[in-house]
């Protein structure tokens, strides 16, 4: 290094070097107003260090970048760099004179188109030019995309002004990103869908689900007027049933029938317009909405887009999603989709929209009318257990790594298994012991790992327990599997004998009994206590009523977490009851206050869970007319129905689910309003086959049903 500082012709360089480096600064700070530090650097750091931070300061290409780093000589370095500074303190004063040539007799657009072909020529003197040809590309790529003549139009209106900006511009990105959206969307791209086969779609749909018969024939009827009219409308069906049904796998299976992409777009917890609508691009962070991105990413116009859990949308300040959609499912309105982010309309009715709720009641009645709505109440029994034996056990030990030679499940555990320990509508919570009896079995596996070191030409299936065991003279399987090119060595586990699921094994995995289908009988003994149905966002449920009397003043009181219109209900049983003490000879017609020096006291069990509803009308009257008349309702009798004042029974809506809650129980005798009855067609006709179903008129009817051997108080009803 010393003798290099002392070179002459390394001085000389190093003095022509800083003279233009002073100079270049100059330049830079009559434009700038910068420079100060800069100045400093020349006069206190190195030559051999300061030729690098000049160099690093430029844009180059890659090959002057690796040539710099190539040049170890320090007179070869500094030479180079020299250069680089010259050629960029030469560019400016080019540009500098031309403009100053001709400020005063262009136009201002001339005077920006001349800018820009002057930066253009110093990026390519620089060997910059990669802005422009990712430009070049984008163009290509929007002309490939097939816009709408409108929207090509539009988009060369902006491209235009994204070559008019430079990249260190606030809007450059922002406009860039908002193109390459336009070119990333699929305007006219659809799937081929192949030959539409009936058959072997209704084939694929009952592989994939069982039951649902009435979900599969309205699909088979979709697949059908598309083979007649292949530009015909697609549906918007909306599934709503309890969790665990079915409802999302069942829009991927309509998706691989129709042999389309499928998308999901979640909308549970959406509150913001914008998630459905996009952002305008006037906003720091903007983005176009959940539809349009969804599209961007399947890359096709007409895939199967699934809104899941449309019910738990909500509203606030930001605006309303529910209201948003639609513009989306309208038929009449979806061909011209308006995106705030896109700004440009974008044809969504090439799309299959399938929605997926709860419940109905929190959909907006006008969204609710643009869906054709498709209900799945659950399943009964065996319609769980060949779901389990078909479906959910194969998959099950798939992905716990089992087979059929490591764990067995007998369709009768399965049965135990759907009657103790689930009772709910769906399938999850059968899955999900069905897994914990997969992880005990693999625990089980892999404690009897019976693995030996390979030999060269034998994978043999051994352990020491099993070594130990042929030396006893013992009998043991053994599997011997030759290895090859054309083998592959499959799992070394084996067992002897595959683990069969027992019901002490079922007990020490899952626990005890959680239900028990005597629960009705144990519960139902004594007066005042009443079975009734009620629906639930999770299926029907079987609710149990309780009523007592104590020392008072006559006084309703009410408990269990209810609402409104149940309280209501309540009122309306005592005052009908006591209106007809006499005639149900609950007291005597000098003695026709039923309250007179007592308190009533009506509880719904399970009062951690919010109720309310009108159809446990009836249910509460045959509560307090046992608990008057000292006599116990049937164990074996459910009942739900509205009642009025007068004592007409009114009908009630989840009928199906109610039954199969019933049924689920282990009850025999459902009581029923009499106009329900057109309702019963939906029911499984197993599950009819195994209750008695019984209607009612008046509430007359319900008490002469809800008593062993009749009503014993003869009614004489009066109008």
């Amino acid at each position: 290094m010393e003798q290099v500082e002392q070179d002459p012709d390394f001085i000389s360089l190093s003095r022509q070097f800083k003279a233009t480096a002073m100079e270049l600064i100059s330049v830079l700070e009559q434009k700038q107003k910068t420079g100060g530090r800069t100045k400093v650097l020349l006069e206190t750091v190195p030559v051999h260090k300061l030729a690098d931070i000049f160099v690093a300061s430029f844009e180059m290409s890659f090959e002057e970048q690796l040539s710099m780093l190539d040049s170890v000589d320090l007179r070869v370095r500094l030479s180079k760099a020299m250069e680089l500074v010259d050629r960029h303190l030469q560019s400016i004063r080019v540009a500098e004179k031309i403009t100053q040539k001709v400020e005063g007799q262009l136009s201002k657009s001339q005077k920006e188109f001349l800018l820009r072909q002057q930066m253009r020529a110093i990026k390519e003197e620089l060997g910059d030019d990669d802005d422009e040809d990712d430009l070049v590309a984008l163009e290509r790529k929007m002309q490939s995309a097939e816009m709408p003549a409108n929207i090509w139009k539009h988009a060369q209106r902006e491209l235009r002004s994204l070559k008019k900006m430079q990249p260190q511009q606030p809007g450059y990105n922002s406009l860039r990103v908002y193109l390459e959206l336009l070119a990333d969307l699929p305007w006219k791209k659809a799937t081929e869908e192949n030959e539409l086969d009936l058959k072997a779609a209704k084939e694929r749909l009952d592989s994939d689900h069982y039951g649902l018969v009435k979900v599969k024939q309205r699909i088979i009827e979709y697949l059908a007027v598309r083979k007649l009219k292949p530009d015909a409308r697609g549906p918007v069906l909306c599934f709503v049933g309890p969790p665990g049904v079915g409802k999302t796998s069942l829009a991927s299976s309509i998706a691989a029938a129709l042999g389309r992409k499928f998308v999901r777009i979640s909308l549970g917890g959406v509150k913001d317009e914008a998630d459905i609508r996009g952002h305008r691009r006037t906003y720091i962070g903007s983005m176009p909405g959940r539809l349009i991105d969804g599209l961007k990413r399947v890359s096709v116009c007409n895939p199967v887009m699934l809104l899941d859990e449309i019910d738990k949308t909500g509203s606030d300040v930001r605006g309303d999603p529910a209201s948003a959609l639609l513009e989306v499912l309208d038929p009449e309105q979806n061909k011209k989709f308006s995106d705030h982010y896109l700004n440009v309309p974008f044809d969504l009715s090439k799309v299959v929209f399938v929605a997926t709720a709860n419940r109905m009641q929190p959909i907006p009645p006008p969204l609710l009318d643009r869906m054709e709505v498709i209900e799945l109440p659950g399943y009964t029994p065996e319609e769980k257990l060949k779901i389990a034996m078909h479906h959910l056990i194969p998959r099950v030990l798939e992905q716990h790594g089992l087979s059929a030679e490591f764990l067995q499940i007998p369709e009768a555990m399965v049965k135990l298994v759907v009657q103790r320990y689930t009772r709910e509508a769906g399938v999850r919570n059968l899955e999900r012991n069905l897994a914990a009896l997969a992880r005990a079995a693999a625990v089980r596996v892999v404690e009897r790992d019976q693995t030996v070191p390979l030999n060269k030409d034998v994978h043999q299936v051994s352990s020491p327990l099993l070594e130990n065991r042929l030396s006893d003279g013992a009998e043991v399987d053994m599997e011997v599997i030759p290895i090859g090119a054309d083998h592959e060595i499959p799992n070394p586990l084996r067992i002897a004998s595959p683990l069969v699921v027992d019901e002490a094994m079922l007990e020490k995995v899952l626990g005890p009994p959680r239900f028990d289908d005597r629960e009705a009988a144990e519960r139902v003994i004594s007066p005042g206590i009443s079975v009734g149905l009620v629906w639930t966002a999770v299926g029907g449920e079987v609710q149990f009523v309780e009523a007592t009397a104590m020392s008072g003043k006559g006084e309703l009181h009410l408990t269990g977490q209810l609402g409104d219109v149940i309280k209501e209900s309540a009122q309306i049983a005592l005052t009908w009851v006591r209106a007809r003490a006499t005639d149900l000879k609950l007291a005597s017609a000098c003695e026709s206050n039923l309250l007179e020096g007592r308190d009533i006291h009506i509880h719904f069990p399970a009062g951690a869970v919010p109720k309310d509803g009108p159809s446990a009308g009836v249910t509460l009257v045959t509560a307090l007319v046992s608990l008057f008349g000292q006599k116990r309702v049937r164990a074996d009798t459910a009942m739900t129905g509205e009642m009025t004042l007068r004592g007409l029974v009114l009908p009630v809506g989840g009928i199906k689910d109610k039954i199969l809650a019933a049924h689920r129980y282990g009850i025999k005798r459902v009581i029923l309003p009499e106009r329900n009855l057109k309702d019963l067609v939906e029911v499984p006709s197993g599950v009819l086959a195994s209750l008695e179903i019984l209607l009612a008129k008046r509430m007359e009817d319900v008490l002469e049903q809800a008593f062993e051997g009749g009503c014993p108080w003869r009614l004489h009803s009066k109008l």
